[in-house]
């Protein structure tokens, strides 16, 4: 079964109409996962980032925001994923990539073997190539 693992940009273009493209991008991925036709693979600090720009950046209320993150690690097809090698982290971050949160990404992606990332970050799509790491 395809792995994805999301970033939190992905995450906030499916709950949000900020960007119709983005979202009609990832809205077939949610839809497959909960179908089980794949697994989205979502990382602790992309909810705790999600959860900052909700409350910080849309200025949702927190009971919303509680409830989208409850709704989505509730979704059948989602996976949590916790456990953070950061020796693979800091050997990536900030030579090969600069973002501390996408260098955790991309040091996720590693450890999924075959896993591709789901951002729209252009410099971090840019990053994985250069990794040799799958990215949509």
């Amino acid at each position: 079964m395809k792995k994805y693992i999301i970033d939190t940009n992905a995450l906030i273009s499916f709950v949000t109409e900020r960007n119709p493209d983005q979202q009609a991008m990832v809205v077939p991925l949610f839809e497959a996962a909960a179908r089980l036709k794949c697994t989205l693979i979502c990382h602790q600090f992309v909810l705790t980032e999600f959860v900052f720009v909700m409350d910080r950046v849309y200025g949702a209320p927190k009971e919303t925001v509680n409830a989208m993150v409850r709704d989505f690690i509730a979704m059948p097809g989602v996976a949590l994923h916790q456990p953070t090698d950061f020796n693979s982290v800091l050997s990536l971050w900030p030579a090969r990539i600069t973002d501390f949160g996408d260098a955790l990404l991309a040091a996720t992606a590693q450890s999924f073997k075959g896993a591709t990332v789901v951002t729209f970050d252009q410099k971090f799509k840019s990053a994985l190539k250069k990794l040799g790491l799958e990215s949509l």
